[in-house]
């Protein structure tokens, strides 16, 4: 599913204030009499223009006959039904949904929050809790039971029960029975909002009333508030906890991750080091920088009070263990928080992802009433309402057999009548909700609103492509870039995977293409004493083993040599700079405040990969070969007319 959602964003690459240029719609060009207009062409042109890396793509013939192509696929999908999949209509639908989200929106309402959202963030709370779980459409009386137990528990914490206990006895969170209920600091956005409020609300110290959220019951006792710590960048030596799990194994790691704290100690390079050792290879090549981060945004608790303790008077810390292994971290930069404008993108995607949107829904349902008056039939409601009877209460109330008298409109939006029958049936999906509502009208009354409000919505996001051209641009190229990833994996991803023949023919033909270049099989020792290293080339001379030489010159006080040992391609970042390309013991290279000597077991000489060596390049490849002579067969399939004066007249236009 990443796979599809990253083509997907390649394709809809939509800014929704990307300003296409004007121009008069016309016929493009037409495959098989299906029509293609200008509009959609330079709308798409400008969008991409600066994305293309390839300049030939920025050429605007090149350009349509790349458009062609893609909407000779786009018609290459639709003659095969793709559109009618159930995979896609579901998919189609849920990328609808999501991208109507930014138009179910009042600003004034979502400043507020992200307002609201800026100062809570500023400080993060260090608070515990107890839960007792209620589902959000509970019977009032289970609903009552959970708040009085709860109650229970907040009266004996407030008579001086210790509350940690209370968490570990009672509560229903299952981490509570380790932590105590703690929850650690925790700042805006982290919790759901009526948790967030409640603990932002209640003093230090203190315990709050009984909190509803969609979990159950909450009581918060807040134990801290601080100023927000910001975030940190630093830079890390990660050695992963061994995969075997023995005493032994666990000490080597234990021992490397000491020698290469001693070697710090020393006065040796971070960055080099962590190049050299790190095992977290998404930041070693990086000298073991990571990605600016805040508090809870990591996995480990302790690796972020570690990094957020370091100072400029103390920029790295000891050795220390996570659940992932041996740290050493070291201090690049602390970043206070940042400027509301800096962050008040961050924060209103922040809001629409969150409980507060709730708030924003309801300023809507108002706005929705405004733009689509409604007049109710109240004569058909007032005898809808008298067939809901109290079997409700206790959900066993069903829509009357005959609904003839409610098939028709109880209220219409603009063009679009809504049938009282349509209600009935609203109602009976609703018996379990807000049954504490009595009497019986009222209830009904109630949920009467609630669809009215559903069905205005319902009718609004139906239409946004009439509200909003951007709105009906980003979905009509979505639609096509789904059925277009739907298309190539039939046609070309899965046959170059599954079609070994092919691709073993493929591989054969180009195999000039597939080469590796010279190869060493190395041990490297390195040190940053020229004595040492004198004498740990003489003893790689002797063969000896680089853990022997190791053992001869570390020691707990002082780490003097490290060593590495693979196979590498000339050029590899692991081999020292200007080392010979020949077997045996090298010379001693200075490269900064290293020395280094290494031991050539075997040159492999430069030549042509195996199929499974190249087998990823290879399909890929494959698949580019596969999908350029298809486009070509689809050119027979489909019958392509373009209106060259209608293009003449485009690029005169785009170029002004």
């Amino acid at each position: 599913m990443k796979i599809k959602q990253l083509f997907l964003a390649g394709l809809v690459a939509a800014s929704f204030s990307a300003n296409a240029q004007s121009v008069k719609k016309e016929v493009l060009f037409t495959i098989d009499d299906k029509p293609f207009y200008t509009d959609e062409f330079v709308r798409v042109y400008n969008k991409n223009l600066d994305l293309v890396k390839d300049e030939s793509q920025k050429d605007l013939t090149q350009y349509l006959e790349l458009f062609v192509g893609y909407k000779l696929k786009i018609s290459k999908a639709n003659k095969l039904g793709l559109q009618n999949g159930d995979s896609y209509k579901n998919e189609l639908s849920s990328y609808r949904t999501q991208l109507s989200k930014n138009y179910l929106s009042d600003s004034k309402v979502t400043k507020e929050l992200v307002d609201e959202g800026y100062k809570r963030s500023q400080k993060e709370v260090k608070a515990s809790h107890i839960l007792i779980m209620v589902d959000e459409n509970a019977a009032p009386s289970d609903t009552l039971s959970v708040y009085n137990k709860i109650m229970d528990i907040r009266k004996r914490a407030i008579n001086g029960e210790d509350f940690g206990k209370l968490a570990q006895e009672n509560s229903q969170d299952p981490s509570a029975k380790e932590n105590k209920g703690d929850l650690g600091y925790f700042s805006a956005f982290r919790m759901v909002y009526a948790f967030e409020s409640a603990a932002f609300k209640t003093p230090v110290g203190k315990i709050s009333n009984p909190v509803r959220t969609r979990f159950g019951y909450h009581l918060i006792k807040v134990d801290d508030v601080r100023d927000n710590r910001g975030e940190v960048t630093v830079a890390h030596i990660m050695l992963l906890n061994p995969k075997e799990d023995t005493p032994e194994e666990r000490a080597k790691v234990k021992k490397n991750i000491d020698d290469i704290y001693q070697k710090l100690q020393q006065g040796e390079s971070f960055e080099s080091l962590a190049k050299q050792f790190s095992d977290d290879k998404s930041s070693s090549s990086k000298g073991g920088v990571l990605s600016r981060f805040g508090s809870g945004q990591l996995s480990s608790e302790e690796f972020e009070n570690t990094a957020f303790s370091l100072t400029k008077d103390k920029p790295m810390s000891a050795p220390f263990q996570t659940k992932f292994g041996w740290h050493i971290v070291k201090l690049i930069e602390k970043h206070p928080l940042r400027s509301f404008d800096e962050m008040k993108l961050e924060l209103e995607n922040k809001v629409s992802k969150d409980d507060r949107s709730r708030l924003i829904t309801n300023s809507l349902n108002e706005k929705l009433r405004k733009k689509y008056p409604i007049k109710r039939n109240d004569k058909m409601f007032a005898s809808l309402t008298k067939t809901v009877t109290n079997d409700y209460y206790e959900n066993k109330w069903e829509v009357p057999a005959d609904t003839k008298a409610f098939d028709g409109p109880l209220f219409t939006i603009i063009d679009k009548p809504v049938s009282g029958t349509t209600f009935l049936i609203y109602l009976k999906t609703q018996q379990k909700a807000n049954a504490n509502i009595k009497p019986i009208a009222k209830l009904v009354d109630v949920n009467y609103q609630k669809f009215l409000d559903e069905q205005l919505t319902t009718y609004y996001t139906d239409h946004l492509e009439g509200e909003f051209p951007e709105f009906a641009n980003v979905m009509d190229e979505y639609r096509d870039g789904l059925l277009l990833f739907d298309l190539m994996e039939k046609e070309i991803w899965d046959r170059s995977k599954t079609d070994t023949l092919g691709l073993k023919n493929f591989y054969e033909s180009h195999k000039a293409s597939y080469q590796w270049k010279n190869r060493l099989d190395v041990v490297i020792a390195s040190s940053t004493n020229m004595d040492i290293i004198k004498k740990v080339q003489k003893l790689l001379k002797q063969n000896i083993a680089p853990e022997k030489i190791k053992e001869k010159f570390n020691t707990k006080e002082k780490v003097e040599v490290m060593t590495n040992s693979g196979v590498f391609e000339e050029g590899n970042d692991a081999l020292p700079k200007n080392l010979k390309q020949q077997e045996g013991v090298s010379e001693i290279i200075k490269d900064g405040e290293y020395y280094f000597v290494t031991k050539v077991n075997k040159m492999i000489p430069a030549g042509p990969k195996t199929l499974d060596e190249c087998k990823g390049k290879a399909i890929n490849d494959y698949q580019q070969y596969l999908e350029q002579n298809w486009v070509q067969e689809l050119k027979k399939e489909f019958t392509i007319k373009t209106n060259q004066d209608v293009f003449e007249r485009v690029k005169a236009q785009v170029k002004k």
